[in-house]
């Protein structure tokens, strides 16, 4: 089958919808509201779509993996920018070096685990 993608965007839930906004705002994504329960964030022609939606099965075991060029560049704007003081149940653990690559973890206001990595070349 011959596919002609662009884009593949996730769903994700929010336990409190506007601050999960403020918190994927102050990560530098940029919001475009499509409904008063939903908005895309996104960066470039990346994007995933945020929902006024809480299922606390669905969320706790939601994961989204962000590839960038230079996670340890990443990783340093994320701690400058000081999120888990600001956002309650923010979290943010070191990168940590695997044999295909490097990574860091952050969990989001509702408890989203993103891994924001890079692949060894």
């Amino acid at each position: 089958m011959e596919h002609q993608a662009k884009s593949i965007r996730p769903f994700i839930g929010a336990k409190d919808f506007k601050t999960s906004r403020s918190f994927y705002r102050d990560l530098g994504f940029e919001e475009v509201v499509l409904s008063h329960n939903m908005s895309l964030f996104k960066i470039d022609d990346l994007g995933f779509y945020l929902q006024d939606a809480y299922v606390k099965d669905w969320i706790d075991n939601t994961m989204v993996f962000l590839e960038v060029e230079d996670v340890d560049a990443y990783y340093e704007k994320l701690v400058s920018l000081n999120l888990p003081e600001r956002y309650e149940r923010v979290k943010i653990n070191p990168i940590r070096r695997e044999a295909w690559g490097s990574e860091c973890f952050v969990h989001d206001p509702s408890g989203v685990l993103w891994h924001i990595g890079t692949f060894n070349k």
